[in-house]
């Protein structure tokens, strides 16, 4: 028996939606630290900072742990799926099964609930087809292989306890620094030139979306029981060197001062996540007898976060066909913190994985506990967001109002003019 008209209509409507999908971004190449590792540092021989691990991954499809530090999607898989994953796929005409599994996903969410939402009917689409996020980059030049590889739909270079400055991890090469990602997308620059040409790999490039989360570990490091950099510069002065440096690595990736001149490595749109109230995170709550947010650390993201924006426009103006998307993590989280009970959280101060005060004693390793309700929880581990948090962060950051994105979110920063 047929589908009934109302669910013909469905199918329809949201089959339009895909259809607008192929104006979007062909392309996402991610940067930054643990928020949005999807397991480059699994291949870091000699890394510390490492998630493939239980209970890390407890629902990811699969339910198996595969470097992110979450207990499932974090913010990278939301950001790439919205971006590409659909775009590519289900736009393909030779996918025969796309159309018949979207119309069958679509009727079943709007028959499940009357709220389900465009961004979340695709993302179950996508788990459904398995289709993967951007791949970290060292999984694929770890393959033998790996000289054919194709960095076309983009790639992720985001590690685990990398930060803006290189700091100390760099001798015990426990992540990616900031600087190694970007040297890492220069390589990638060279090989997309091979594979589409000088013209090709320009105009690619100028339509992909380059998307930068980092900060936070340098936030906390500063604040750290034992940093000697806390000693010897203030808050200010820190935040200044933080944007400085930035404001460098950024170049680099637009203009190519590491290997060419400028605008030669094609980096044209810019995502950039502006750093959380780390301050309220579970690790820095424990330090206070009562619980509360380390108002000190959350103080210097603010800090930060002003320069970031201050930085962007001024790039802006020295770089001819630059456009970017800043994002005010810092005051989204915090709603999510401050007002739990609109957004469907219970529990903002503990974290769901851990031991001790918080679950904040002990990281979320596998001798530590973690709760069952993981979608009322704000935070799954010491640092880091569940997988509930990250979805409604990268939300606002794609759709986010005026009040959280300037001086466009990020459906309008890949719709504009390359």
């Amino acid at each position: 028996m047929g589908l009934p008209l109302t669910w013909f209509f469905i199918v329809f409507s949201y089959l339009f939606i895909f259809s607008a999908a192929t104006e979007l971004a062909p392309a996402l190449f991610m940067f930054g630290d643990s928020l949005v590792d999807v397991g480059n540092n699994n291949h870091l021989k000699l890394s510390l900072v490492k998630a493939d691990f239980p209970h890390n991954g407890v629902d990811f499809p699969g339910k198996k742990p595969t470097g992110r530090f979450c207990n499932g999607k974090n913010a990278a898989d939301f950001l790439d799926y919205w971006i590409l994953r659909v775009y590519l796929t289900l736009m393909n005409d030779d996918h025969p099964t796309a159309i018949s599994l979207a119309g069958h996903l679509v009727a079943d969410r709007f028959l499940e609930s009357k709220r389900a939402t465009d961004f979340e009917c695709k993302l179950k689409i996508s788990e459904k087809l398995g289709l993967p996020s951007a791949p970290p980059y060292l999984s694929l030049i770890s393959k033998p292989n790996h000289t054919n590889a194709s960095f076309v739909a983009g790639v992720s270079f985001a590690s685990g306890g990398a930060g803006i400055f290189d700091g100390r991890d760099g001798i015990l090469k426990q992540s990616l620094t900031f600087k190694k990602q970007v040297s890492y997308y220069a390589a990638v620059h060279e090989g997309l030139v091979q594979e589409l040409g000088s013209a090709g790999a320009q105009e690619h490039l100028s339509k992909s979306i380059f998307a930068f989360v980092i900060g936070s570990n340098d936030i906390l490091g500063y604040h750290g029981s034992d940093s000697k950099t806390r000693n010897k510069t203030t808050p200010q002065q820190f935040v200044d060197s933080m944007v400085a440096t930035l404001k460098e690595e950024l170049k680099w990736v637009i203009i190519g001062t590491f290997l060419k001149t400028m605008y030669n490595l094609g980096a044209r749109k810019f995502a950039m996540v502006g750093i959380g109230a780390v301050g309220c995170c579970p690790s820095q709550r424990k330090k206070s007898s009562t619980g509360e947010c380390n108002e000190e650390a959350n103080d210097l993201s603010v800090k930060y976060n002003e320069h970031l924006k201050s930085l962007l426009q001024e790039l802006k103006t020295e770089l001819k066909g630059m456009s970017y998307s800043y994002f005010d993590t810092y005051t989204v989280l915090l709603n999510l913190i401050q007002k739990p009970d609109s957004y469907g959280f219970r529990e903002v101060k503990a974290a769901c994985c851990g031991l001790g005060d918080l679950n904040a004693d002990v990281p979320c390793l596998p001798i530590a506990t973690y709760c069952s309700n993981r979608k009322d929880h704000v935070f799954w581990d010491l640092y880091h967001p569940t997988e509930a948090a990250a979805s409604i962060l990268v939300q606002n950051l794609v759709d986010g109002t005026e009040e959280y994105t300037f001086p466009m979110n990020v459906r309008q920063l890949a719709a504009a003019a390359a």
